[in-house]
């Protein structure tokens, strides 16, 4: 499975909309989709497309408008990476069993030596939820304060550049 560069996006604006709220999303004015595109270097069609699912998975709220935008619906704390994963990619299982098993040499079993599941197919979900535990368990405040710790002043020079008028 491949992720999606929309998940990256989203989870990038959602750290970048608490800096531009000072971390309280009840009193950010929102940003335009064209100055949070502006950002990244991105088409602002293709990021509000991306940021859409996060606005019905209740991540983000959304305002129409000249003054309108995206902003934070609730803190980072209550946020995961696997809520970010699951608006963009969905909550499907990453891997799906085909029963080739059943195929080929094995073709003329009776369908009751497959009725458990096969080996890989128990290893792939053991592997996926625990992938899945471990995004569920790091929120986005806990990635903004490594983000925060690796690059000091990133917060600061966010906000600077959006502070700045938009060309």
């Amino acid at each position: 499975m491949r992720i999606s560069e929309g998940v990256e996006w989203a989870a990038h604006c959602c750290l970048l909309l608490d800096w531009m709220g000072m971390g309280d999303p009840a009193a950010a004015e929102p940003v335009s989709t064209a100055r949070l595109a502006a950002g990244y270097g991105l088409p602002a069609a293709y990021l509000n497309k991306q940021l859409q699912p996060l606005v019905k998975a209740g991540i983000l709220t959304s305002t129409a408008g000249k003054k309108g935008g995206f902003r934070l619906a609730k803190p980072l704390a209550d946020i995961t990476l696997m809520d970010v994963l699951t608006a963009i990619e969905g909550p499907g299982e990453a891997f799906q069993c085909a029963e080739i098993r059943q195929r080929g040499v094995w073709a003329d079993e009776p369908a009751s030596v497959f009725r458990a599941p096969c080996a890989i197919d128990n290893a792939m979900r053991s592997a996926e939820l625990e992938w899945r535990r471990a995004l569920a368990a790091q929120t986005l405040a806990a990635v903004q304060a490594n983000a925060e710790l690796q690059a000091p002043g990133l917060r600061t020079q966010v906000q600077d550049w959006y502070a700045r008028p938009s060309t």
